[in-house]
């Protein structure tokens, strides 16, 4: 039988030098998760900015390029599983810290639903056209996702970023071929004016368009900062975690760019606006119509990417909180790891748990396809806020430690918090300008339940902050070879 135990500093924690590049590399990518945001995150947009879709891309590409640098210069000073949370704590105060690592852990406890939920209504949809089978059974196949990848979770990290990797290679080959297929299809028809706000609907004419748009272009980049949370596993990962994160924002970003161009020529950018996640009017629809066969391959790779970036989510969330348990920021319970695979026991049955209730409580409630739409809004409210803290971060420590360098710590997170300031605030429904339009009910409702959350969160910072401040203190502790007299001291 399996033991278990809290990670302290005299006991067992998570295995180091477990993993390398390719490893971590695919961890981002997966939490990124091209496969599913491909065929359906991006999508979600194109009823907002319609043919103009692949702009909305680019606008997240370079916010998320931006932030991704941030990420990369803090994670070569902090490598920690704590990454964002401890980032902002060593940056700006360790309040926030714990406030991102509240944020964070909660972001990767949501992922896995949100894709989770794909995989139900995209099986469903799938079986109820080829073998007849209702399409209202999508719940067996979300539940089968989270117990699979609960189960690589448990076998410790070296099985789960093996299956990242392998399932994040083949995602990543469906969709370039298939984009290249679209392109030559296309013809005469391919036009860079997909690249412009002309073929906006009418109701969100324009640049508004475009910007409530990259509310879900944004949510296709969700996880390129996974590398960071493995920092304390991975070899050498003062360079290894930096190169992950830049890599995986690049290349992903481009692919998004790409396949988004070529979907959006072959389908026709003045009718984009109806294009949709499932059905003939999708990424499989439209393979299976001008392609045949070749809508099998596009099924496989979201189911496939669906799976993957659950995996990640999963590595995410419960890393953030092993690490935030470890320092008892979260309850202690929260660190405790199997002593032979050396995964974080408690967060990870927790991260299931929570998948489970919120895929199925939110999927009963609405139905899938809409609940993947709120989990998403609510994925880029916590998102962004979490990005727009550690582009602050990485101005304010590198201040702090006086090696400041005006474009790497000044320019670049500076321009990183312009650039997601319009996806942010039209995903909270804060209508400051006039070309934000905020989300329509109920995906709009998802803005009170985060903010609610975030209270609570809120609460539990002021109870520890007044009767245990040391443990909020803790948030910015780096656990790798960092001297003692570098770790953050409580002040009264």
């Amino acid at each position: 039988m399996a033991t278990f135990q809290a990670a302290t500093e005299t006991t067992v924690g998570l295995r180091r030098d477990a993993i390398g590049l390719r490893e971590v590399l695919f961890q981002s990518i997966t939490d990124m998760a091209p496969g599913a945001a491909i065929a359906a995150s991006i999508p979600a947009g194109a009823a907002f900015a319609g043919g103009s879709l692949t702009l909305s891309v680019v606008f997240a590409l370079i916010a998320c390029l931006l932030c991704a640098w941030c990420v990369g210069e803090l994670a070569r000073e902090l490598p920690s599983a704590g990454s964002l949370a401890t980032y902002a704590a060593r940056g700006i105060h360790s309040s926030l810290g714990f406030l991102v690592a509240w944020a964070y852990a909660t972001v990767g406890a949501l992922i896995p639903p949100l894709v989770l939920l794909q995989l139900g209504f995209t099986v469903a949809a799938t079986l109820h056209s080829e073998l007849g089978v209702t399409a209202s059974l999508w719940w067996p196949w979300t539940i089968l996702g989270a117990l699979l990848v609960g189960a690589a979770g448990y076998f410790g990290i070296q099985v789960s970023a093996r299956m990242g990797t392998i399932l994040g290679v083949f995602e990543i080959l469906v969709f370039v071929v298939l984009g290249v297929l679209f392109v030559i299809h296309a013809g005469s028809a391919n036009t860079g004016q997909v690249f412009t706000t002309q073929y906006t609907p009418k109701s969100y004419a324009g640049i508004t368009g475009v910007i409530a748009g990259s509310v879900y272009t944004v949510l296709a980049f969700g996880g390129f900062e996974g590398a960071a949370p493995l920092a304390e596993e991975a070899r050498d990962p003062r360079r290894t975690v930096r190169r992950a994160v830049l890599l995986a924002t690049l290349s992903i970003g481009l692919l998004y760019v790409f396949t988004t161009y070529a979907v959006t020529v072959v389908f026709g950018p003045h009718r984009f606006s109806s294009f949709l996640t499932s059905g003939p009017s999708s990424w499989e629809g439209v393979a299976r119509s001008l392609f045949g066969f070749f809508w099998f391959f596009v099924f496989l790779a979201i189911v496939n990417s669906t799976i993957a970036n659950s995996n990640a989510g999963v590595n995410v969330a419960s890393r953030t909180a092993y690490a935030m348990g470890r320092v008892r920021a979260f309850p202690s319970v929260f660190a405790t790891v199997s002593q032979r695979h050396r995964s974080p026991l408690v967060a990870l049955a927790t991260t299931i748990a929570a998948t489970l209730g919120v895929s199925l409580g939110l999927g009963f409630g609405y139905g899938p396809t809409v609940a993947f739409s709120m989990v998403g809004a609510g994925l880029v409210i916590l998102l962004v806020s979490v990005y727009l803290v550690t582009d602050a971060a990485c101005i304010a420590y590198f201040l702090r430690i006086r090696r400041f360098r005006l474009i790497a710590h000044g320019v670049i997170p500076v321009l990183g918090i312009l650039a997601f300031i319009p996806a942010w605030l039209t995903a909270t429904g804060i209508h400051v300008f006039s070309f934000i339009s905020p989300l329509t009910p109920p995906i709009s409702y998802m803005a009170y339940g985060i903010g609610g959350f975030m209270a609570l969160g809120v609460v539990y910072l002021v109870f520890l902050w007044t009767r245990e401040r040391q443990r909020v203190v803790d948030v910015g502790i780096v656990h790798l070879d960092l001297a003692a007299d570098e770790q953050p001291q409580a002040s009264s």
